[in-house]
């Protein structure tokens, strides 16, 4: 008979030996209300993947990053020390950076980049905020490796609204490149044309065995028969969307983007750039090794994409050394039922504070562009569509980064490099899906600037976001920076009021919405956070090309209402 005492030290050495393999394994809860201090150095660090040897961006020399933990209403503080030759800055991906929009981070947008040997702090508060959000670097491509997870416990005392599980994970599905991504945007830029494909995607950082030299460089998930775990899904890829499945198991989505859902079951999910899921997984399948696999969603026409999916291991303990992994089937690189039905299973889990009434109503027309080439050396720079330069927009707008801060530049009142009329409809309505110009690069064409648009404070706003069928039609992951929305409605074809439904009940809450292929989505909120907060297509490639808009919105009444002053390491350009 073995005592109490000699279980719980077996115990312990088995809970040591299975660490090692574990991103995160539920960690105490911290105290609510306090404060959080992190210390952030971007550096690089030399990795072994995919048979070479190569130099990559990370914070504190970790692929992926490290681990913000917090509790809801925690105040957050993160001093931020570049030591790498690149420009950086972090972007707090979901977090709603209430009256703190100076740490929200994308470059030229509401900060400048920190350079070289400076240093800047960040500090935000989650108001009423839990669950799986996730950082990463919003300067150039660096957020290919500069990334990593935000864990928000509920308060003390609060439990999960499901069963509580055994064990987490945190889970981030990557690309991964052979090449000095900021040197890789300027090649792209340059060329007019498109991106590369990844040299393999990741999970946790690891390639897995599909790919050369990678046999072991997998990540592995231990787990006891009979447990509940629970898989924080972070999408944290660059220029792809990704399918996610694990072998004879099924995953019930209890949250979405830091917001909990109605529990929905299902045997695959879909993340593009942004998005986070997190999913209960029951280990209730016979002892052995079971794939955890990612792959490809590509809803775009003839454009080329990496197809060799990374696997992972969910591995129960007592499997053999030498089990056989139990393969997991992915979708179809195109499959947008499945993606569809994932989006129809979203709901809040309570009735939902959605606006009724609206009272700035805007339409966004979003998709790709190829413009006619003006370069003396078109065989260089005008590898686009029929010898043109792709570009992307909303509203036919392709948004140009400046090399200044927008949000100091309209916090000081200084009129220079961006304009305040984004129009808020398209000039002309048309069959966006089917009827669109497509000789290109003659009609496909779009106007270039750094156009903003204004909202009041407190105003409740829609936006109907229309994907158009120029060059091609294309499932896009749309991100609003400083807030959540309801995603009231989505569809096939062209947005028709008369025809449209709406669910103002209990629809999901999130910050990044994948406006389905040929189709629309309609998102409201109310515009009660002042500052400047973007708005762009979360696939790196449509953002260079221009595929975003910067919302402005004003000062409401009182110093709760207005945006306080910059902090004073405020990086200058």
């Amino acid at each position: 008979m073995v005592n109490s005492f000699t279980y719980g030290l077996i115990r312990l050495l088995l809970l040591s030996v299975f660490a090692h393999n574990m991103l995160h394994v539920m960690a105490q809860w911290p105290n609510g209300g306090s404060t959080r201090y992190y210390d952030f150095k971007v550096q690089m660090l030399k990795v072994n993947k995919l048979c070479q040897t190569r130099e990559i961006v990370t914070i504190n020399q970790k692929y992926p990053g490290p681990v913000v933990y917090a509790q809801e209403d925690d105040r957050v503080i993160v001093k931020l020390k570049n030591e790498t030759p690149y420009n950086a800055t972090i972007h707090w991906h979901g977090v709603r950076q209430i009256l703190s929009c100076w740490s929200d981070g994308p470059s030229y947008i509401t900060q400048c980049p920190v350079q070289s040997g400076q240093t800047f702090t960040y500090e935000f508060t989650l108001v009423k905020q839990k669950g799986t959000l996730f950082w990463h670097a919003h300067f150039s491509w660096l957020r290919a490796t500069v990334y990593g997870a935000i864990i928000i416990y509920p308060k003390k005392g609060v439990p999960y609204p499901f069963i509580h599980p055994y064990e987490e994970h945190t889970v981030i599905l990557g690309e991964y490149w052979n090449r000095d991504l900021v040197e890789l945007e300027r090649i792209v830029t340059a060329s007019g044309g498109g991106a590369p494909v990844a040299d393999a995607y990741t999970i946790n950082g690891h390639p897995g065995p599909n790919y050369n030299c990678s046999t072991n460089d997998v990540y592995k998930i231990n787990v006891v028969p009979g447990k509940t775990y629970m898989l924080r899904l972070i999408g944290a890829l660059l220029n792809m969307e990704s399918f996610f499945t694990i072998a004879n198991h099924k995953l019930t989505i209890v949250e979405a983007d830091g917001e909990y859902t109605k529990p929905f079951t299902t045997d695959r999910v879909m993340l593009g750039p942004g998005h986070t899921l997190n999913v209960l997984v029951t280990a209730d399948q016979k002892i052995g090794r079971y794939s955890m696999a990612m792959g490809p969603y590509m809803s775009a026409q003839n454009v080329a994409f990496q197809n060799i999916s990374s696997i992972a291991y969910f591995q129960y303990i007592g499997a053999t050394p030498n089990s056989v992994t139990l393969p997991a089937p992915l979708p179809k690189f195109n499959d947008n039922l499945a993606v569809k039905t994932v989006m129809d299973g979203l709901k809040s889990l309570e009735v939902a504070n959605v606006p009724k009434e609206i009272e700035t109503n805007l339409f966004f027309t979003i998709g790709l562009n190829v413009n006619k080439c003006g370069s003396k050396t078109p065989n260089k720079n005008c590898q686009g569509l029929n010898g043109g330069v792709m570009a992307a927009s909303m509203n036919n707008n392709s948004f140009i980064r400046p090399n200044f801060s927008i949000l100091r530049a309209y916090y000081e009142h200084v009129n220079r490099g961006f304009t305040m009329d984004f129009p808020g409809s398209p000039i002309r309505f048309y069959d966006f899906v089917n009827g669109a110009p497509n000789s290109a690069p003659n009609d496909t064409g779009s106007v270039n600037g750094t156009r903003t648009k204004v909202l009041e404070y407190g105003s409740r706003v829609q936006i109907i976001l229309q994907d158009t069928g120029t060059v091609t039609t294309e499932n896009h992951p749309i991100h609003l920076h400083g807030y959540s929305f309801y995603v009231v409605g989505y569809g096939n074809g062209n947005y028709n009021p008369q025809t449209a439904y709406f669910n103002l009940v209990d629809p999901p809450y999130m910050n990044t919405i994948g406006v389905p292929v040929g189709g629309w989505a309609a998102i409201r909120f109310v515009a009660d956070n002042p500052g400047v907060w973007f708005m762009h297509c979360h696939l790196e490639i449509h953002l260079t090309w221009g595929l975003a808009v910067a919302l402005v919105v004003k000062n409401g009444q009182g110093p709760m209402e207005t945006l306080p002053h910059p902090p004073a390491d405020m990086p200058r350009c």
